[in-house]
């Protein structure tokens, strides 16, 4: 899906020429060189290419402002402590132009995402990923803000419930089997020691891989503290069987929590298919899928 394809009544106006008029009055030491879309099925930002060694990366939504200030203040100290790459924030960009958010400069990062350039090692990933989820929570959460999926499901209620009855009448799933496992994720015990950090949106797209392997995790627009239950997405959206259970082991979490991201698997997905079928982003919309079939395999 093109990066400027727009999926939402909202989204803002982007192209080439705005990034390289945005570049040429704020940056100049980058002036002139080359700027190409990188085609991805993100739904928060736009991405172009700058040059060999540098990515562009704005903003598609008014709303999206602190996606990107978020990363430029948190990823320089996040990252020295993490086993796998990260984004690395090269400089913040200002309102101009009539574009009227932040937007950052990256390093490149070299590799394609998992869902185009699917992971070939299944077990060596999950173990690689779970390990990196657990040295993302060692890190010290002073201070951080409170990340987007951070928060208890509860929450999420009256969407889920919409989304599940209507996907139920277009028999894209099961209601009774979703609703079951909804409600029984709803009793779980809540996450009540310390907020820790987390990721909060590992799906495939946001993974890189290079030869079938994983190298890096980007896109921390989510990033904050909280439950670390949404950081075990993967389990559903990515890994099955013998992965899944490496992945579960790696990532060193309580049953509970462990089933606490089983029910953010399903609120993830029969959101994600919900909001993007009828082809606004087929990839979110087969991501969601799977992570509700998976989820509901059990149920």
């Amino acid at each position: 899906m093109s990066a400027t394809t727009k999926m939402h009544a909202d989204e803002l106006d982007i192209d080439a020429a705005l990034v390289e008029g945005l570049i040429a009055d704020q940056f100049p030491e980058w002036d002139g060189l080359s700027v190409s879309r990188v085609e991805s099925s993100g739904t928060d930002n736009a991405m172009y290419r700058l040059g060999d060694d540098l990515v562009v990366r704005l903003p598609r939504l008014p709303g999206g402002a602190g996606q990107i200030s978020l990363e430029h203040r948190w990823l320089p100290g996040l990252a020295p402590h993490l086993p796998l790459a990260v984004p690395e924030p090269l400089a913040l960009g200002e309102p101009g132009r009539g574009y009227g958010l932040p937007w950052g400069v990256y390093r490149w990062l070299a590799g394609d995402n998992a869902y185009d350039s699917p992971i070939r090692e299944h077990t060596e990933a999950a173990i690689e990923l779970g390990r990196f989820l657990v040295a993302l929570r060692e890190v010290d959460a002073t201070g951080a803000p409170t990340s987007f999926r951070g928060g208890p499901l509860p929450g999420r209620d009256d969407y889920a419930r919409l989304a599940i009855r209507e996907l139920d009448a277009d028999g894209i799933l099961d209601a009774d089997r979703a609703t079951r496992l909804w409600d029984k994720t709803l009793q779980l015990p809540r996450w009540e020691r310390e907020p820790v950090w987390l990721h909060a949106d590992l799906l495939p797209g946001n993974l890189l891989t290079e030869n079938g392997r994983l190298t890096a995790v980007i896109d921390f627009g989510c990033l904050g503290s909280g439950d670390p239950a949404a950081d075990m997405l993967p389990a559903w959206t990515l890994f099955d069987g013998e992965s899944r259970e490496l992945f579960r082991e790696a990532a060193d979490v309580d049953d509970a929590t462990w089933e606490r991201g089983r029910g953010w698997a399903l609120r993830f997905g029969v959101g994600a298919v919900h909001y993007y079928r009828g082809g606004k982003n087929p990839t979110l919309a087969a991501v969601g899928m799977r992570a509700v079939e998976q989820a509901l395999a059990a149920v």
